[in-house]
């Protein structure tokens, strides 16, 4: 089954889940802010998604912003990355789609069709 951490007040969030309805996906929403998901599983999601660990951030956030990410992921390690992503999911770009074989980073309803075929 298909895990989603998303934030519930997030139109992309909404959007996402509304979409996954109305394709029959079975999934499990979990509240990123409340239960964010481990470093472990966020550093499977990037290798899965074959992406950077800096696509894992949400750079348009307060979180973002305030901890000084945009001029400190240049020497951040991707274990410190994961470690900072998982204490606080308001930094993890979402919503963010985990499944067997694949990982979701934000929303793009071509990309989703494709990858959850």
């Amino acid at each position: 089954m298909l895990t989603v951490y998303q934030y519930p007040a997030c139109s992309t969030c909404k959007k996402a889940l509304a979409w996954l309805s109305a394709q029959g996906v079975a999934f499990r929403a979990v509240h990123i802010v409340d239960a964010p998901p481990s470093a472990t599983i966020l550093a499977a999601a990037a290798k899965t998604a074959g992406v950077a660990t800096k696509k894992l951030f949400n750079v348009a956030g307060e979180s973002y912003r305030a901890g000084g990410w945009k001029d400190r992921l240049a020497t951040t390690t991707d274990a410190q990355a994961f470690t900072a992503l998982a204490a606080d999911g308001k930094l993890i770009k979402r919503p963010l789609a985990i499944g067997d074989g694949v990982a979701l980073i934000g929303f793009d309803a071509a990309a989703w069709a494709t990858a959850l075929r």
